[in-house]
């Protein structure tokens, strides 16, 4: 009998082992069960190991949750396995599988606002990029509440979306994105910069507007404090600041604008016609980068109150009106009679 029950011993080892090795050998193996050249698998938040494993089972993942639960024994991964959208691209190994869902290696798209951007026109990029509707991004950015401890006034969100590159879920709301964008917003509104615009007599909505009207202006990181000297310095004058990019945000809020700024466009009556209305505007034009909120902080020493367009992306600045006329002959009328 002892000779017996020895034998059952081994051969049940063995067949363990051959199980054993068996699954091994089965899950080591990259599997491919699906048709698609990519296949998505969406794990909610709080699923359990098991759930997880039929999921991927049935997105033809993996073979089947033996393998599965196999792993996650011999890994002990089964309490750090991630919630999130996972993309599959390629055949894998349960273990690769595995690792990927552990470390939280959901899928993102990536999403770029670049500086000098309104709502609309981050709206419309957020539809294009195949996120959602663009009214629905504009709804959510005019939810201003998150902002008020900052800008009481504030109606919207306008200024306050920070331009920066993110990579959020397929699935991810307006809501969120705009979440994560002022939140952007908030880390580079330093204490030191409010404290430097405070000191310059600017509330937190007058530097983003200035920073905003600077944006628009210039694209050259050198020129951003002369830009917003010149506007600081008629500021402190009373002089008008006559910016044009105000007035074509004016005219796109009433939706009046054709892509051309006309002299009578320069007349429309619009609290943002800055060539109508002394001082700055009622709040951005434009959401504005790191480099134009530190240039409204702190704008260059110089006296000027000018600047026109050389023609090349650059601009020429002067003190004096004779100046400026001088510069607008050499790079505005001039070129043209050739």
């Amino acid at each position: 009998m002892k000779r017996i029950a020895g034998w059952l011993l081994v051969i049940g080892i063995a067949v363990v082992v051959a199980i054993g090795a068996s699954i091994f050998l089965a899950e080591s193996r990259p599997y491919k069960g699906y048709a698609e050249s990519e296949q998505f698998v969406d794990i909610p938040p709080g699923t359990g190991p098991a759930s997880i494993g039929r999921r991927l089972v049935e997105a033809g993942v993996i073979r089947d949750t033996l393998g599965f639960r196999f792993e996650l024994a011999r890994t002990g991964t089964g309490r750090r396995l991630q919630a999130g959208e996972y993309r599959f691209d390629r055949p894998m190994t349960v273990k690769e599988v595995v690792a990927k869902i552990a470390h939280g290696d959901v899928y993102l798209l990536p999403i770029t606002f670049r500086e000098g951007l309104t709502i609309r026109e981050m709206a419309q990029l957020f539809e294009n990029k195949g996120f959602g509707q663009a009214p629905e991004f504009v709804a959510a950015a005019s939810d201003a509440t998150t902002i008020h401890g900052i800008d009481p006034v504030a109606r919207d969100l306008e200024g306050y979306l920070f331009p920066d590159t993110y990579a959020m879920p397929r699935r991810a709301t307006p809501a969120q994105l705009v979440a994560r964008m002022v939140t952007a917003f908030e880390k580079v509104l330093t204490p030191k910069l409010r404290a430097d615009a405070e000191a310059r007599g600017l509330t937190v909505r007058e530097l983003v507007t200035l920073a905003s009207i600077v944006e628009k202006e210039t694209a050259k990181a050198e020129e951003r404090p002369l830009v917003a000297a010149v506007y600081a310095n008629r500021l402190k004058i009373g002089m008008g600041l006559q910016c044009d990019p105000t007035v074509i945000y004016a005219l796109e809020r009433a939706g009046r604008y054709n892509g051309n700024l006309t002299r009578e466009n320069l007349q429309f009556d619009s609290p943002y016609n800055t060539y109508r209305h002394a001082g700055l505007p009622p709040g951005p034009i434009a959401s504005p980068g790191q480099a134009s909120l530190e240039a409204a902080a702190h704008p260059a020493d110089v006296p000027y109150l000018y600047f026109v367009s050389r023609g090349d992306g650059s601009h020429a600045f002067a003190s004096t009106l004779d100046e400026h006329n001088h510069n607008v002959f050499e790079f505005q009328i001039k070129p043209n009679r050739k």
